[in-house]
Parts: structure tokens; sequence; C-alpha cells
């Protein structure tokens, strides 16, 4: 997310925001934020992500990842970055018991899919050994039994 988007969402001014960047560098490595290029300043002011070069003022945007805002809601004193922050927790927690419930269902599943297919291989089984009894039944058999001397039995 842009600065600017961030200072909106956290209710504090973009310069403000920046300025906590700045007195704070320690706590934003590059993987959690960047200074846009010249080049993808104007992309965006093409792509209209950003409307227009006059908001792009007389410095670059930075864009921060997901762990960047995190941060940035650690640092910035709004009410609103404050309350931001608890949420994110919140959801970071929410978003960790839902991983841990879909692993003991994917685990539940792989055990059912293993029953399955050794069932499989025990229904093959029987039902070629059915057809070895199919196979005997289709060549003639001999009577047995008491013959009169009619011929009938």
């Amino acid at each position: 997310m842009l600065d600017k988007d961030l200072a909106e969402l956290y209710d504090v001014k973009p310069i403000r925001l920046r300025e906590q960047v700045k007195r704070n560098p320690e706590r934003f490595p590059l993987n959690f934020m960047f200074q846009l290029t010249p080049e993808e300043a104007l992309n965006m002011v093409s792509q209209n992500a950003i409307p227009s070069k006059q908001q792009l003022g007389g410095t670059l945007p930075y864009a921060f990842t997901e762990h960047g805002i995190l941060q940035l809601s650690n640092v910035l004193r709004s009410e609103r970055a404050i309350a931001m922050s608890i949420r994110i927790i919140e959801l970071f927690v929410k978003l960790r018991e839902t991983m841990l419930l879909h692993k003991d269902v994917s685990l539940l599943v792989e055990q059912i899919e293993k029953r399955l297919g050794k069932q499989d291989e025990k229904i093959g089984s029987l039902i070629r050994y059915l057809r070895k009894f199919k196979e005997k039944d289709e060549v003639p058999r001999t009577m047995i039994g008491f013959k009169t001397r009619s011929g009938n039995q």
C-alpha cells in the first residue's frame, strides 16, 4: 500500500507518516517498505493508481508490505493507528487458528484417503478372485451322479 493511502487509513497526515518512518529506520527494513523510483511513480500515474503528478508532491511515495503496515500501526500515535494495531493482531490470531483447523481437516482427509485406497485394493482383489469362479463356470462341466440304464440321472 502507498503511504498516502495508509495515512488516510490511520487518520494522520502523509508527511507525519513519512516522518515517523524516518525517525524509526530500524523498524522498517527493506522487506517492510521501499520508496518508489521516479519511473514506478509515473507508471502508477499512468495506471491511475495515483490520479496525477501533483499528488506525488515533491517526494516519491513509499510502498509498504503487510509487515510494514503492521509496523506503522506500532509507531504512529493516533487513536485510529492504535485501534488498527489491535485489529491486525486479532486478525493474525484468527488466521493462525483457521490455518490450524484446516491443517487438522487436511490430515483427517489424508487419513481417509489412505483407508479408502487400502479398501480399493481389497475390493479389487475380491473382484479378481470372484472372476476366477465365473471363468470356471463358463467351462462345461461333466455331469456327476448316479446313472441309470436309460441314461437319466
